[in-house]
């Protein structure tokens, strides 16, 4: 059994060298794999690290690990990457199988405990194959819900302002429906740099190095496997595998042939719908530039507030309140105190029971996935 309170990474700096110390772990196995790191630009030590190693004899396919897109949820995706390490990690082939774990996807994000970097941008809405599709007139309906979603002054006593956040929800959701506020308000925009899931007006710099990671997997092997590591959104007590649009093949399939009870497709029905996903953006890559390579790719989604009616605005309001504080400031200190560690609850809970069931939730997929793909025996 895990010592669940180790497991846990406390900071950014605890994880990268906790990860930076695989190395010699993975080594046994890839004597050639190597450690890189990607320093940001800007004052502070932040780096995307990764380790790294072609197959001994032949490249024939390749497993990537990603965490912490969005910054905050690498503290559970740094948990995730420890439990492959000791669990699985001498399960694969080192003469076919490449390998390639990445920690930290968004360094400053995760330092901070912010989902965005430092620009704001959520990472995961600035995945385009195309710039223009960092259209500002994209989702033109988020424009008409901007009072309640980008507010333009300091945020002041976090209880009394759940009064007129509820009220302003109720007054959308009679307009246009609950579901399809949240979905409008979920799909990203790119026109207020200081609203949420803002997704930049150029491709960022972090962006740029994962792209060049996913074109380099395919050129030089032929079967490509992604597992990225996401917490916030479905049941609380439950990960969701959520798979990109562009995946053929019902849910339900896809959950006998892993073994694990809860697979999602990313569309409006069964989770929701968003542009620039990190996850449909390497399914375009692949049809794009190569076809003839073979992808399978998937988030790891482990739901923290859960998905009920209340859950879905505490989410939204945890979302929005920290947000402004960010952008707009606060009144009182401790309004900035309760918003942070509201967006930690929502991303990184400390819970131990929870902690407990996402360890379980990810053994369950690696082995299911990794089985299935036919990475482990």
């Amino acid at each position: 059994m895990y010592n669940i309170a180790t497991l846990f990474p406390n900071t950014y700096e605890a994880s990268r060298e906790r990860f930076r110390d695989y190395l010699s772990e993975v080594q046994k196995y890839w004597p050639n794999a190597v450690l890189s790191h990607h320093r940001l630009k800007g004052s502070e030590d932040l780096t995307i690290d990764w380790i790294q190693s072609a197959a001994l004899d032949q490249n024939e396919k390749v497993l990537l690990i990603t965490t912490a897109e969005h910054g905050i949820e690498g503290y559970v995706g740094s948990a995730m990457l420890e439990l492959f390490i000791e669990q699985f990690l001498d399960q694969l082939d080192p003469s076919n199988t490449g390998l390639l774990l990445i920690h930290t996807i968004n360094p400053w994000g995760m330092k901070h405990r912010r989902r965005t970097n430092e620009n704001n941008v959520d990472l995961n809405r600035n995945f385009v194959y195309q710039t223009t599709d960092l259209d500002p007139d994209y989702n033109p309906a988020s424009k008409e819900i901007d009072a309640i979603l980008h507010p333009h002054q300091p945020l002041g006593s976090y209880f009394w302002s759940h009064i007129p956040f509820l009220l302003q929800v109720f007054r959308y959701s009679l307009k246009m429906g609950l579901k399809n506020f949240r979905s409008i308000a979920l799909l990203g925009q790119y026109h207020n740099p200081q609203g949420i899931h803002y997704g930049g007006k150029k491709i960022q710099e972090e962006t740029l190095a994962v792209m060049e990671f996913y074109r380099e997997a395919f050129r030089d092997y032929q079967q490509v496997l992604l597992l990225d590591m996401h917490t916030g959104h479905g049941p609380r007590y439950q990960m969701s595998l959520v798979n990109s649009v562009f995946e053929s093949g019902k849910s339900q399939e896809f959950e006998k042939r892993f073994n694990f009870p809860l697979v999602v497709a990313a569309n409006p029905d069964e989770f929701y719908d968003l542009r620039g996903d990190m996850i449909d953006y390497i399914y375009t890559l692949k049809q794009k530039e190569f076809p003839s390579k073979q992808l399978y790719a998937v988030s790891f989604e482990f739901g923290t507030y859960g998905d009920s009616t209340l859950a879905v605005l505490r989410s939204m309001r945890t979302m929005l309140f920290e947000n402004r504080v960010f952008c707009q400031g606060v009144k009182k200190s401790k309004t900035r105190t309760r918003a942070e560690r509201a967006l930690g609850e929502m991303f990184a809970p400390k819970e131990r029971d929870w902690r407990i069931k996402a360890v379980e939730d990810g053994t369950k997929a690696f082995q299911g996935i990794l089985k299935s793909e036919k990475y482990i025996c």
